[in-house]
């Protein structure tokens, strides 16, 4: 790699803004400034380890996206194709959503839609609100989350310790109701609301960041089949056009819960005039399955292209969670429910799909959003018998149920 002539490198920031209207300054440089961090990113591999970035970032937003791509061993993997994560969870808060939430913001800064002090709002199952909740914290915006209690408590928790404050809404209003407190509160206080479900930020990101990563990652090797599932449709519509432009040979399965067939129905959802959901759509029922398919079709899903999707794939809650247990036992892949879900639709492709296919799955999260739901559900905190035996295997430092603690054999 050659050395970086910082120097140079800052007379082509102020020569290109100074081309730019005043208003367009901040955003340009901010962007400019996260493509240069991302450009001087290590090369992929274990030989790069100990180079460093190549550089330094301004703010924690610069390290959003630029995920990597993980093989899956043959241990998961069907015999004679090939699968691969792409790790989303390696954003800096640790789900696909930083980009969202980034995307959004400095959508909104451009248009002159948000000025220092003011309040960001949005309603979330967990994820996003994490997202803005950083995006805030950097920016010096307030806060404000609405959130379904169905969701995991530790998701609130996150979001309380960045600042933000989490409004709980009842189970039974699902997802259409923490939107309707989330529109509600904003017309009531003035306070910009991030409408993730609508805006086309949204799946614009994806089609200029997540696409063009993995057509890079690609490069030199075909890619046949790319698997995502969807909560708002962001990256399948975004990444979904930008993959089809530059493979148009690819196939894309798009996967949504058993449970709640939404697009499965056929039936559209109904729309106020903002693009929001008018009511709770016909076919949702409840699924474990966090994040993907609340209980409307988003309007991000609903534009996008029809000829994107090559197949709708339903995924059985069951699997998805064994399928998340099973990328974390073999393959060290801690990831949410959500992905076990993806990861699941890219096996099952995996098997009928022809000798040589190349399959790549969107992992959307860590697992440790998770601790409180039924994908830990059967891990104990207390040591189980195999781990009591190992403990009695040595006569030092063992706490036995029942025993008086031991510090050293006498």
């Amino acid at each position: 790699r050659q050395p970086v002539d910082w120097r140079r490198m800052r007379l082509a920031v102020v020569v290109a803004a100074s081309c730019v209207r005043p208003a367009m300054m901040l955003h340009f440089v901010t962007g400019l400034r996260s493509k240069i961090g991302r450009a001087l990113s290590v090369n992929a591999g274990p030989a790069g380890r100990g180079a460093g970035r190549g550089g330094l970032f301004e703010d924690v937003t610069e390290t959003i996206g630029n995920t990597p791509v993980v093989k899956i061993s043959d241990k998961l993997c069907p015999e004679g194709v090939s699968v691969y994560a792409k790790c989303e969870f390696f954003n800096p808060l640790s789900s696909v959503k930083d980009r969202l939430a980034l995307a959004i913001i400095e959508d909104a800064e451009a248009k002159g839609d948000l000025k220092p002090g003011d309040t960001v709002v949005e309603a979330t199952s967990g994820n996003t609100g994490i997202a803005v909740a950083m995006l805030c914290a950097q920016r010096g915006y307030n806060c404000v989350i609405t959130m379904a209690e169905q969701f995991s408590v530790e998701r609130r928790r996150l979001m309380r310790q960045l600042g933000a404050k989490v409004i709980v809404t009842p189970k039974a209003g699902k997802g259409t109701g923490m939107v309707r407190k989330a529109e509600e509160l904003c017309a009531t206080h003035g306070w910009f609301l991030c409408h993730q479900f609508e805006t086309e930020a949204n799946w614009k990101f994806h089609e200029k960041t997540t696409g063009p990563e993995i057509i890079n990652d690609f490069k030199g090797t075909k890619l046949t089949h790319w698997v995502t599932g969807y909560g708002t449709g962001g990256t399948f519509h975004g990444a979904g056009k930008a993959l089809k432009a530059a493979m148009p040979d690819l196939k894309i399965v798009l996967a949504e819960p058993e449970a709640a067939g939404l697009l499965a129905s056929g039936i559209p959802t109904e729309r106020n005039l903002d693009g929001s959901p008018a009511a709770s759509h016909p076919a949702f029922a409840a699924h474990p399955i966090q994040g993907w398919t609340p209980d409307f079709i988003p309007k991000v899903l609903e534009d996008a292209p029809d000829s994107i999707m090559d197949e709708l794939f339903p995924i059985p809650g069951d699997k998805a969670v064994a399928t998340s247990k099973l990328l974390a036992s073999k393959e060290g892949l801690l990831t949410g429910i959500s992905g076990g879900g993806t990861m699941y639709a890219a096996l099952e492709t995996a098997k009928k799909a022809p000798k040589g296919s190349v399959i790549l799955a969107m992992l959307p999260d860590t697992g440790e959003r998770y601790l409180s739901t039924p994908l830990f559900a059967d891990v104990p905190a207390d040591m189980d018998e195999a781990e009591l035996e190992i403990a009695e295997s040595t006569p030092s430092f063992q706490l036995i149920p029942g025993r008086d603690p031991v510090l050293a054999a006498v």
